[in-house]
C-alpha cells in the first residue's frame, strides 16, 4: 500500500450531513395519507384537479410527478442547490441545457469528453447553429485560448449549473438511465422547468424510485468504490504486463494533488495500457471470469471494455490517438466484490494476455 498521505486520508473531509440528507429529504412520511415511510411509485400519468386549472401541484406526469418530486429534492440538497431537475438520461439532461442557448452560440467543451456527448456536440448541436470547440482542459493556457467574447467565464461567475448521468454513481445498481441537473438561480430554473416539460424527456416514475433508492447507500458504496479502485491501481502499476495506469488516486498521476485540495476521493474508475498490441488488449477482456465485459460504469459490479472499439468509437481516430485512446487502453468500472477477488481475475487475465517473454523483454 502507498503511504497514509497518498491515501483516502489525504483527501478533503466528507461533506457534512451528506448520508443524513440523502436518506431525508424529501423523502418525509408526511406527505403521503398512508404515511409510508418509503415514497411510493406514482404511476399515475394524470392527476384530478379540484376544479378547471386547480390542481394540487400535480396535473400531468411529464410536467411533474410526485416520486419524481422526491429524487429531486434529495438531489438539490445534496449539490447544496435550490433546485434539480431528472430526465431521461444524462444525453437529455445534455440537450436542456443546450437550448438554453441559441445559433451562433459557442460551447468549449472538454477534449476527453465522454464518447456520447461528444457525439451529440459534433454532429446534432453543431448542426443547429451552435459552436464546438473542443479543448485540454487540463491546460489552462489551451482553455484561455478557447475563451472569446462569444463565450461566458464559469471560472470568474461561478458556474450555474451542475450536470450529471445518475446512471452511473448516483443510481448504482446498472438498473436506471437518467440525468440530474442542479441549479440555484430561480430564472434559470425556471427555463430548464419549461425545456423539461416542452421536450419531455424525462423520467419514468419507476427509474426515479429506483435512483433516489440508490441514493440512500451513495456515501457508502462510494468510499468502497475508491478503496477498491485505489487497490488495483497500485496493483496495476507495480504489474510488469501494464505500460502505465491513468488514476487521480495515485501519486504518479499528474493532477493527484488538485484532485486533494478539490475531492473527498476518487471513484472506482481505473484506466491502462496493457503491454503489447489490439490483440493483447481483446485475449485479457474475454479472460477476465468477475468483470463483466460491457460498457458504462458506477454500478455495483465490476465491468470492464476497450473505449476505441467501445464507449469512443464514435469520437474521429485521429482525435482518439491525440486523445490517447488508443488500442493498448483498457478502461475498468471497479465494483464492491471483495478487492481480493478483483485482484485475482485481473492477474490471471493478464498472465493470459501478456507472455512471460514479453514481460523478461
Amino acid at each position: 500500500m502507498e503511504k497514509t498521505e497518498d491515501g483516502p486520508q489525504s483527501f478533503l473531509p466528507p461533506f457534512e450531513h451528506f448520508a443524513t440528507q440523502a436518506i431525508h429529504v424529501g423523502q418525509e412520511p408526511e406527505q403521503w395519507t398512508s404515511m409510508a415511510v418509503v415514497p411510493p411509485i406514482s404511476l399515475s400519468t394524470t392527476f384530478k384537479q379540484q376544479a378547471p386549472g386547480q390542481h394540487c401541484g400535480f396535473e400531468y406526469s411529464r410536467s411533474g410527478n410526485p416520486t419524481r418530486t422526491c429524487l429531486e429534492k434529495a438531489v438539490a440538497a445534496l449539490d447544496g442547490a435550490k433546485y434539480c431537475l431528472a430526465y431521461a438520461s444524462g444525453l437529455a439532461a445534455t440537450m436542456n441545457i443546450a437550448h438554453l442557448l441559441k445559433m451562433g452560440d459557442t460551447v468549449i467543451c472538454m477534449d476527453d469528453v465522454y464518447g456520447g456527448t461528444n457525439r451529440y456536440f459534433r454532429k446534432v448541436a453543431s448542426k443547429m447553429g451552435l459552436k464546438i470547440t473542443f479543448v485540454d482542459c487540463s491546460k489552462l493556457e489551451c482553455l484561455e485560448a478557447a475563451i472569446t467574447p462569444d463565450t461566458k467565464r464559469p471560472l470568474s461567475l461561478g458556474a450555474d449549473i451542475c450536470m450529471y448521468s445518475a446512471t452511473k454513481y448516483m443510481n448504482g445498481h446498472s438498473d436506471v438511465v437518467m440525468g440530474l441537473v442542479s441549479v440555484t438561480c430561480d430564472d434559470l430554473y425556471e427555463r430548464l422547468k419549461f425545456l423539461q416539460n416542452a421536450l419531455g424527456a424525462v423520467p419514468s416514475p419507476f427509474d426515479c424510485y429506483l435512483c433516489n433508492r440508490g441514493l440512500k447507500t451513495l456515501q457508502i458504496r462510494m468510499k468502497q468504490h475508491f478503496c477498491n479502485a485505489l487497490a488495483v491501481a497500485q496493483y496495476l502499476e507495480s504489474n510488469p504486463r501494464v505500460e502505465k495506469v491513468i488514476y487521480p488516486g495515485l501519486p504518479s498521476h499528474p493532477q493527484h494533488e488538485l484532485m486533494k485540495r478539490q475531492s473527498t476521493g476518487c471513484p472506482g474508475m481505473v484506466t491502462f495500457y496493457i503491454k503489447g498490441n489490439l490483440e493483447h488488449a481483446e485475449i485479457f477482456l474475454t479472460n477476465l471470469k468477475l468483470f463483466a465485459l460491457a460498457e458504462s460504469l458506477g454500478g455495483y459490479e465490476s465491468l470492464a471494455e476497450h473505449p476505441a472499439i467501445m464507449t469512443h468509437a464514435s469520437v474521429p481516430e485521429g482525435e482518439r490517438e491525440v486523445l490517447g485512446i488508443n488500442d493498448t487502453l483498457i478502461r475498468l468500472s471497479i465494483g464492491l466484490e471483495d478487492a481480493e477477488d478483483i485482484l485475482e481475475d485481473l492477474e490471471q487475465a493478464l498472465k493470459a494476455a501478456v507472455p512471460e517473454h514479453m514481460v523478461r523483454n
